[in-house]
């Protein structure tokens, strides 16, 4: 690829994740793992199995989405947790009671798995309470709202954007994440480098924007949105059976929230433009500017997941 020639310009399928002091890429073939330490850069990468291979089915439009979802909670989960094991020794916090249980009675590996998986089950459930429970409880004491469905559905979709937001800004006020931040924001310029056609360098990386349209948070707040439309097809007034009603269209709001994203990701429209807005506005709380050293890392775990094959990492292929 030429160094700053616009016209090379393509979109990848190529994303990443921030981890503790590090940087995970994948591509469409492997996955790397890329973190800083006291030694220097520590590098881990595998291959990709995708249940979408084995089983056509869950490569479905609508049915992926899931499927991609869960399967990104697992892959993050496990590469946060290999990030935080390269911290010195007194860096690392003392593991909490379920962690110390699963550990004293279970061999190693299978107490890893375990433990990834109560992370990855907690995580989801309190997701659940904090965007689809606590709304529909807070805005269930509305009482002028009760059956008037529509305004309720709004309300609640407010609450839920407020939650997303408030909670995102909070994150920010704690060092580790702020740090978090910056290496999320050392990802997407990287992949805009990428994208553009730029050589790999710090100093190309460097003025890219940290504001990327197809960015894992900005999927997070699309499922926000898209609940809103959804659940508005909701007319049940008692609060426990409307959260129930929430919970089983959750995988269909997470599904077309998927195909919302991709469909963005594929587009450079005034549509496109308006749907990726709200998700390049949240960023702006979850990237943060990196030094180098943070560029770096991306850097390499870019360069680890590059398919050999040229083009096989285009968008939507």
């Amino acid at each position: 690829m030429s160094e700053n020639n616009p016209s090379c310009s393509f979109r990848t399928s190529i994303g990443g994740q921030a981890l503790i002091e590090g940087i995970l890429m994948r591509g469409p073939k492997r996955q790397a793992i890329v973190c800083r330490t006291g030694e220097g850069l520590v590098e881990k990468t595998e291959e990709l199995k995708l249940l979408k291979d084995r089983y056509p089915f869950f490569g479905l439009p609508l049915v992926r989405g899931c499927v991609t979802f869960i399967d990104s909670m697992v892959k993050g989960m496990q590469a946060l947790t290999y990030s935080a094991g390269l911290l010195p020794e007194e860096e690392q916090g003392e593991p909490d009671k379920l962690d110390k249980w699963i550990s004293e009675h279970f061999p190693a590996e299978t107490a890893q798995k375990l433990i990834i998986g109560a992370a990855v089950v907690l995580g989801i459930g309190l997701s659940v309470f904090l965007f689809f429970f606590l709304p529909t409880f807070l805005v269930g004491f509305i009482r002028p709202l009760s059956r008037r469905f529509f305004l309720r559905n709004l309300a609640e979709g407010l609450v839920r954007v407020a939650i997303l937001i408030g909670y995102m800004a909070l994150c920010t006020r704690v060092d580790d994440v702020k740090r978090l931040f910056r290496y999320h924001g050392a990802e997407h310029k990287t992949i805009f480098c990428y994208e553009h056609g730029k050589v790999l360098t710090v100093e190309n990386v460097r003025p890219e924007s940290r504001f990327h349209p197809r960015c894992g948070t900005s999927f997070l707040l699309v499922v926000v949105l898209v609940s809103i439309l959804v659940n508005a097809f909701v007319h049940v007034s008692n609060t426990l059976a409307r959260f129930g009603c929430h919970l089983l269209l959750l995988p269909l709001v997470v599904g077309i929230s998927y195909e919302i994203n991709r469909w963005c990701g594929a587009h450079d429209n005034i549509l496109s433009a308006v749907l990726s807005a709200p998700g390049k506005w949240l960023q702006r709380i979850t990237t943060a500017e990196p030094d180098d050293g943070m560029i770096e890392c991306a850097i390499r775990a870019m360069e680890l997941v590059i398919p050999d094959e040229k083009g096989s990492d285009l968008w939507g292929s």
